[in-house]
Parts: structure tokens; C-alpha cells; sequence
């Protein structure tokens, strides 16, 4: 029921309460959203621990169809066993696995429509010019040459309606969006696994193949090769269980995935590629001359690149990730030496290989380009001398870890090792006692870089009585090779109460109340994810041979090698430690038809490390070392309620809300001493928004003469400009007056509802989801450099006006960037139509007759509508490519699905 979702991380919207994702592109391959859990208690990696089937691992390559149930983490007590990597949560992940009986074999194919969500609305040719013709008038009297820009009607009547090819080539009206993109792409995704087991092997296997289709249309360039985006990837899994003896148990779990995908071969960035649809201009060239030459902007070509060519001739890039992954686990029962013992021993082993950059590089192909001056009628060309066709392997490619981004080798490889040892016991038949003792080892190696060492002992003890008091406490000694010899292992532990209130006699009476159980949990847990490694050695690097401060005759250089200081270590860099607190009441009502949970938290997190981010004087004269100093308090709540009833013998009804609000505040960070209080990031959220804010408009000359003076461009001032709040009273508009404004890019208020009914067969469900208290920047910057699009942005002010949705724009004078004020902050709060499905599952005689268990035939969707004060369907700003600062200004548009299938069982 994922709406053709193939992305699990994407899948987990809204099903699990605290789990807060946030999507920024749906470009093929790259969907995987962020996740926090609870949200965010530092400002470095906030990312929960992914556990695959008890084994660290990316959630990103697993196909969604083997996967058996996914659980969230949250509390100190619960996360304790995995030491530091779950201070921010865990997830984990278990797949699926055999059972006893004869093969159950089971196929599914669905295939899935997408189509481009939300993209900002934009004026065409004859709209824009109009807009432009305004803006000069406005902006006159500080801009005369600007008139010779001036259009008459006549004039833009011509790009509207153009009486010739010849005049639709001089006067283009371009539809980037239509242009760049199809009305829908078709992807497939089919999927085959059989299960089943006898009393020596108990087995799962699975095979599945995406293909992720590309929203840009494919265009033709005669060259033997389509450019554009795309996905594919082969999974394989099978999990085996086999009782060797009547106490031994090894399992096996050995998966495998391939994935290609595909990109236009891009010099630079892949913003290249969809710049158009977002900020060029309508009226720059078209696509294509029917010449068969690209067009382009012969005034500034670089400001606006042609998308339909670069997708057309830049060439085709492929990566092939090839990943393998295995796990080997023992399970040793020693009832015959002490009843309840037990000993459990894991091996896992992983393997990637990413061949990155092996395609064709077309950039260079010599194919002509036309401009057509508007005005003139004059026509230019540009062609490349240097043709070029070329096949190019790079073994250094990027990646993306918990650990952090690192951008050498084309490896990674991972063992990870544990030996646990599980005692269970019963005592006077009401007293239960359980002991759990753990070690683990986990080594890992990318490229030819250094491997990197985790090491953990974990104990977990439990107690509980009659099924009604529990007690817990847990301990971890953790070890990390990113701390110095001082500080490598540290201690940590937690602990939890439990009281089941509906075991009580006195409760009994309560009919309604099915359960009812009262916990709480209260402990300390290490993180080391946003410490560098070795940030506790001092880094030298290799000076030459010429003396500090003298060069030139060679009778100056010295015989000796020097060396310098590059990074000052910080002997003293160690955990970050977070304090967690959960209080919580489960609780069920009428036979548990109505159940759920309300859970309050707080975080607090200390040492945190602030990275060379730090206040120290300019004399310091190198970059600081990290060092523990950040303090963050994170609190909130979530409240989960499920209903479940069935009617007659064939309705059931069901629905599932829940509602979770997290709060951060910065108690201390390093900051200048000297600062005000409101630029300071103290008491307030990490990742706070910061704008000018204005309180209205300059309406008139006069109140715009009595204005505070900005501190550049001041002289561009007219009225029609925001009126900026002087915040800090100084007489002057400069860098001092943004302000903290509205809240983080992470949403402090998430709510879902599902809703839906089964009944003979049918099954109806759909599902809302939507977050609140969220601000996100979306720069929509009309005229910026004069050739770039103007946006749909409302009205503009003008003296009839004065009360606009923004100000007038710019077209040849300068304003200091304080005029768009907030305009471009933007009230990030959504809710979408997240999934909706209608099914019906076949059981029928004559369906079995063709030797078919079951037959269910569905059709279902995925962000089918969303509503919205944002521009755009994004929920956060793309940072895919080194997150480049104009990010916000476009991406790979985020998509709506349609999707068809059936699954069979046999």
C-alpha cells in the first residue's frame, strides 16, 4: 500500500508516530527523504541508526516487498542495546522469512504513471513584457535608460501571436515546463518470492526489478544515445533457516542488489538540466530552430542555459552500484547446562562496488547554436571547435554515510561481528528474570582510506512480576576510534519502570478498559556521529625546502624539509552525551477496538561539538579545533490512536491517527560574547530562519524621505519598496536587522489519518498526512539579471494597490537585496493526499481452479494532491549535488503517482 512509492524511507511517511521525513526531488533513484525521529537534538548528524534484519545498513536498496515489519525506537531503554549509534533513534528493519509447509510462491507487477506535482507558476512572453512595461514606468525616474527596454503592444502581440515561423522564431513564447517535461512517465516494478520450509530448512527467496521512469522528455540528437534520468535495479535475497540439531539454529540471510542509473553527462551540476523550468525566461530562443540548431542566449549564455540541449548533447553519465551483503547467525540453545541459556554469535559481511563516470562525454559534439536578436532581427551563431566524442572511467566518486560525506574510493567494505549471551528464568512461577550480555565489533573500509573501528559491551537486565510491575536497566561500554586515548570508552546507562494498571484487582470492574499500562524510561547514551575522525591529532603537512617568508635565489633555499601546522588537534574531543526522559500510558478500550499510546520526551544533549565553527579572535591565525561546548533541549510529545472494528460478518472498519510535536531550543553554543541576544542562536530552534521584516510599505515619497536609511543602495529607494524594521534601533538598515523569522526547516507538528474499510473482499483506504510549524526560503527572483523568468507571483504594489502580495520588482535599478524583506519566506506547512488505494482480493473457486490461491488486483496512488502555501511540492530545498546555496531556486520536480498492479499467490 505504498502508492508506487519504491523508496522504503518514503514508504515510512506518516505510518510510524515520531518518524519525520522530508523529501526535496524526485528524480529517479534519488528519492530517499531525510529522517529524524523525535526531531532534531543536535546540529550535527541527526540521522537514526538503520538496523536491516539486526545489522546496520541503508534502508536506501532494500525493495520494499521483502520486507516483514519495520519498528521505531525511541526511548533510552529501548535504543540502550545499540549503544552510541542510537542516540538519534532507531528503525529497524526485519525481512521476511520462512515458515513450515509446502512453497507458497508469490508474484506482483504494478506499473505506475507519475507526473509532475507542483512547479511555481510562471507568466508567458506577452504577460512578462507586461509586467517588464510596469516595472519601467515604476522604476523611471531612478532608471531612464531603462525605457529603451520599454515594449510596445504591437510589438508583444508578436510573441503571443506570431503571423510566421519567421516571427516565431524572432519573438519565441516558451512553455519550459511543457517543453522540459512529459504529461506523465510510465515505471514498472515486478516482483517474484517463494517461501515455505521443511523440519531441517525453512527458506525465503526474492526477486525483484525496478525501472524508474524519467519525467524530461527524451530527445532526439541522432547520436545514438537518449540522455535524461533513469533507474534500474535487480534485487535478490534469500533467508534460510537451518535447525541443525534440536537446539541449533543458523541462519542465513544473503542479498544482493545492482542498481544503474542514468544522468546526462553534466560539466558542472545537475541544476543544468531543469534551470529552465524554473528560471528561464520565456522569450530567450526557442529549443530548437527548425534549422536544427539549439538555441541560446547570445547576451549571457551561461546565466541561461538551453535544458533541451544540454538533455539532448551533453552526453550520457552511469553509475553501476553493485552491492552484496551476508549475514551468518548461530543460535546455540544451553538448556542442557542451565535451562534458559542461551548464546547467539553473528558474522556480517558487505560489499559495494560504485563504477562511476563510464558513459559517453558529449559535451564537446560541435552542434550549432542560434540566437535571433528580437530587436534586430539579426541572427548569431555559436558552435563548440573542438568535437569531441570520448569514454571516460573515474574510480573516485561521492559518498553519503552516518559518518559523513567522503569523496575517495569506489569501495566499501564492512564486517561486523557480535556474540550475545540470553538467560531467561521464572522464578515461584511470578517472578521473571532475564539477563542479556553483549560484544560487538564493527569494522568498515571505503576505498583506500584508513578502516574505521566500533567497538560495544552491552549488558540488559529485566525483571518483571506477574505480568504486572517490570523493571529494567541496561549498560553500554562503548568504544570509538574518532577520540583519543583519554576518552575512547565511556559508560552509559539507562533504565525503565513498567505497571500494567488494568492487571490490578481494582480494575477489573472497568469492563471498557481492555489494558491499560503506565512506563517510563530515564538514561544517558553516547553519540560520536558528529565528531571528524582523529579530530584529536594535530595535522602537519609538508612545507618544501625554502626557509618560512624567503623565496627567490636558490642560494636561499635551505637543505632541510619544514612542515606546517594544517589542523590544531583537540586532545579533548570526546561524546556528545544525551539525557533521554519518556513517561507514557498505553492504553485499549472495548476489547481493544480502540487502542493507542501518548508518549512525553525530552532530550537533553550536551558537549555537543560545534566543528571549526568557532568565536576566536582573527589572531588565532588558524582554524580552530572542534570542541565540545553545544547544549540542545528537545521536548515534545505523540499521541497514537488506532480503531478497529468489524461490523456484520464481512465489514471491517479501521483507522489510525497520530500527532507528534518536537521542540528544539539551543541552550549554549560558542558564539561571540559581544553578540545581541536575538543573533545569537541561543533559545532558539537549530536551523532557525533568519529575514528582514518589513511593516508594510513606503506608500508615498514622504514616508519614504522620513525613512531609515539603508546601509547600500539607499539611494535606490522608491515607493512600492517594503518599509524594513530598524530592529535593533541604530539608525541604519544593514546586516544587523535579520532577525530570527518564523521557525526551522524542520516541521515541529506532524498529524496523519488513515482511514479505510474492508468488506467481501473490497478493501478502501486513504490516508492524509501534513505538518505544520515550518518555514522554508524559496527565492523566486523575477528579472534577476534581466534575461530570467518573472514568476506568478500575485499582484504587485502600485499607488491603486497598496496592499499587494509583494513589491514591485526590479528591471535596471539596484535595491539593496533588504527589499524583498520576507517575501521569499514561506509558511512550510502542508497536507497531501499522501496515499489512497482501492482493492479487491479474488478467492474464488474458479480462481483456484487455475491453480491460484488468491488474486488481489489493486489501484492506488501516492501524493495525489497536496494543499499548500509553498510554491512548490518540495519539503525541503534539493541538496543533492554539494547543496549549492541556490538550491532553493529548483530541482528534479517531486511527482504524483497512478499506479495499477495485482498480486498473485499460488
Amino acid at each position: 500500500r505504498t502508492g508506487g512509492v519504491s523508496s522504503l524511507g518514503a514508504a515510512l511517511t506518516g505510518n510510524l508516530p515520531g518518524v519525520i521525513t522530508t523529501a526535496s526531488t524526485g528524480m529517479p533513484g534519488e528519492e530517499d527523504p531525510q529522517i529524524l525521529i523525535r526531531g532534531r537534538s543536535t546540529w550535527n548528524n541527526a540521522s537514526p541508526l538503520i538496523l536491516v534484519d539486526g545489522v546496520e545498513r541503508s534502508m536506501n536498496n532494500i525493495d520494499i516487498s521483502s520486507v516483514a515489519s519495520v519498528s521505531v525506537l525511541k526511548d533510552a531503554s529501548a535504543t540502550a542495546v545499540f549503544g552510541v549509534k542510537g542516540a538519534n533513534g532507531v528503525i529497524l528493519i526485519t525481512t521476511k522469512r520462512g515458515r513450515d509447509g509446502k512453497a507458497e510462491i508469490r508474484a506482483s507487477a504494478n506499473t505506475t504513471m507519475k507526473s509532475a506535482s507542483k512547479l511555481p507558476g510562471k507568466l508567458d512572453s506577452y504577460d512578462m513584457f507586461q509586467a517588464r512595461n510596469k516595472t519601467i514606468e515604476y522604476e523611471l525616474g531612478l532608471a531612464p535608460g531603462a525605457w529603451t527596454s520599454y515594449l510596445p503592444e504591437a510589438v508583444m502581440q508578436k510573441y503571443r501571436s506570431p503571423a510566421n515561423l519567421e516571427e516565431a522564431e524572432r519573438y519565441p513564447n516558451v512553455d519550459w515546463v511543457n517543453t522540459l517535461f512529459r504529461d506523465n512517465a510510465m515505471s514498472y516494478n515486478a516482483n517474484l518470492n517463494v517461501s515455505g520450509g521443511t523440519s531441517f530448512v525453512k527458506y525465503f527467496s526474492s526477486v525483484d526489478y525496478l525501472d524508474e521512469a524519467d519525467l524530461f522528455r527524451r530527445f532526439e540528437n541522432d547520436r545514438g544515445y537518449s540522455a535524461g534520468y533513469s533507474f534500474r535495479r535487480l534485487n535478490v535475497r534469500s533467508n534460510l533457516d537451518f535447525q541443525l540439531t534440536p537446539s541449533t539454529i543458523l541462519r542465513a540471510n544473503i542479498s544482493g542488489s545492482r542498481g544503474l542509473s542514468g544522468r546526462p553527462w553534466i560539466d558542472v551540476n545537475p541544476y543544468n538540466t531543469w534551470t529552465a523550468a524554473y528560471s528561464a525566461a520565456p522569450n530567450l530562443y526557442l529549443p530548437v530552430y527548425a534549422d536544427g540548431s539549439w538555441g541560446f542566449y547570445k547576451p549571457n549564455e551561461q546565466q541561461s542555459l538551453n535544458s533541451v540541449r544540454i538533455l539532448s548533447t551533453s552526453g550520457l553519465q552511469q553509475t553501476t552500484t553493485s552491492r552484496i551483503t551476508t549475514d551468518f547467525t548461530l543460535d546455540q540453545s544451553l538448556n542442557s547446562l542451565v535451562k534458559g541459556l542461551n548464546v547467539k554469535g553473528t558474522l556480517s559481511i558487505d560489499n559495494t562496488f560504485i563504477e562511476a563516470g563510464r558513459g559517453i562525454d558529449d559535451r564537446n559534439n560541435g552542434t550549432l547554436s542560434k540566437y535571433i536578436d528580437p530587436e534586430t532581427g539579426v541572427v548569431s551563431y555559436s558552435q563548440t571547435k573542438d568535437a569531441a566524442t570520448e569514454l571516460e572511467w573515474r574510480e573516485s566518486v561521492r559518498w553519503s554515510s552516518r559518518a559523513g560525506d567522503v569523496n575517495d574510493g569506489a569501495t566499501y567494505r564492512r564486517m561486523f561481528t557480535q556474540l550475545q549471551l540470553n538467560y531467561a528464568t521464572t522464578i515461584a512461577k511470578n517472578h521473571n528474570l532475564t539477563a542479556m550480555g553483549l560484544w560487538s565489533r564493527d569494522n568498515s573500509a571505503i576505498g583506500s582510506i584508513i578502516p574505521s573501528y566500533r567497538e560495544d559491551w552491552v549488558f540488559r537486565t529485566t525483571y518483571n512480576y506477574k505480568g504486572k510491575y517490570s523493571l529494567e536497566y541496561n549498560g553500554a561500554y562503548n568504544g570509538s576510534e574518532k577520540f583519543g586515548p583519554d576518552y575512547r570508552f565511556d559508560f552509559f546507562s539507562s533504565g525503565g519502570l513498567g505497571w500494567m494498571i488494568s492487571e490490578e484487582a481494582f480494575m477489573k470492574p472497568v469492563k471498557f478498559i481492555s489494558s491499560l499500562k503506565l512506563r517510563g524510561s530515564y538514561g544517558e547514551i553516547g553519540d560520536d556521529g558528529g565528531s571528524p575522525r582523529f579530530a584529536f591529532l594535530t595535522n602537519w603537512a609538508f612545507g618544501g625546502t625554502t626557509p618560512l617568508g624567503v623565496t627567490g635565489e636558490a642560494a636561499e633555499q635551505s637543505p632541510y624539509n619544514w612542515y606546517r601546522e594544517t589542523g590544531v588537534g583537540n586532545p579533548n574531543v570526546r561524546w556528545e552525551r544525551v539525557v533521554k526522559k519518556n513517561i507514557a500510558v498505553d492504553f485499549g478500550f472495548f476489547k481493544n477496538m480502540i487502542s493507542g499510546s501518548v508518549d512525553f520526551f525530552q532530550d537533553d544533549r550536551s558537549d555537543i561539538l560545534t566543528g571549526t565553527a568557532r568565536a576566536v579572535p582573527s589572531y588565532y591565525g588558524a582554524s580552530p579545533p572542534t570542541f565540545n561546548v553545544g547544549k540542545v533541549q528537545s521536548r515534545g510529545y505523540e499521541i497514537d490512536v488506532r480503531f478497529n472494528k468489524k461490523v456484520g460478518k464481512n465489514l471491517t472498519v479501521w483507522s489510525n491517527i497520530n500527532y507528534t510535536h518536537a521542540k528544539n531550543k539551543v541552550i549554549d553554543a560558542d558564539v561571540a560574547q559581544l553578540l545581541p541576544l536575538y543573533a545569537k542562536p541561543i533559545d532558539k530552534q537549530i536551523g532557525q530562519a533568519y529575514s528582514y521584516v518589513s511593516q508594510g510599505y513606503y506608500n508615498t515619497w514622504d514616508q519614504l524621505y522620513g525613512s531609515t536609511m539603508h546601509n547600500a543602495n539607499d539611494q535606490q529607494k522608491i515607493p512600492g519598496n517594503y518599509h524594513i524594521v530598524d530592529y535593533n534601533g541604530d539608525g541604519i538598515i544593514d546586516a544587523n536587522d535579520n532577525i530570527p523569522f518564523g521557525y526551522s526547516g524542520a516541521p515541529q507538528n506532524t498529524y496523519n489519518a488513515t482511514i479505510g474499510f474492508e468488506w467481501k473482499g473490497f478493501s478502501v483506504f486513504a490516508q492524509f498526512y501534513g505538518v505544520n510549524n515550518v518555514t522554508r526560503q524559496v527565492v523566486l527572483g523575477s528579472f534577476s539579471g534581466k534575461n530570467t523568468v518573472a514568476y506568478d507571483e500575485g499582484s504587485y504594489w502600485s499607488k491603486d494597490n497598496t496592499n499587494p502580495d509583494g513589491p514591485m520588482p526590479r528591471w535596471e535599478s539596484t535595491p539593496a537585496d533588504y527589499f524583498r524583506a520576507d517575501r521569499f519566506m514561506f509558511d512550510g506547512s502542508y497536507l497531501r493526499l499522501k496515499n489512497a488505494e482501492v482493492a479487491y482480493t479474488f478467492r474464488q473457486d474458479w480462481i483456484k481452479r487455475m491453480g491460484i490461491t488468491s488474486l488481489r488486483v489493486f489501484v492506488n496512488g501516492n501524493n495525489l494532491h497536496v494543499w499548500t502555501k509553498m510554491p512548490d511540492d518540495r519539503e525541503a530545498n534539493y541538496q543533492g549535488a554539494g547543496g549549492q546555496g541556490w538550491a532553493s531556486q529548483g530541482a528534479y520536480p517531486t511527482v504524483k503517482r497512478y499506479n495499477l498492479g495485482a498480486n498473485f499467490i499460488f
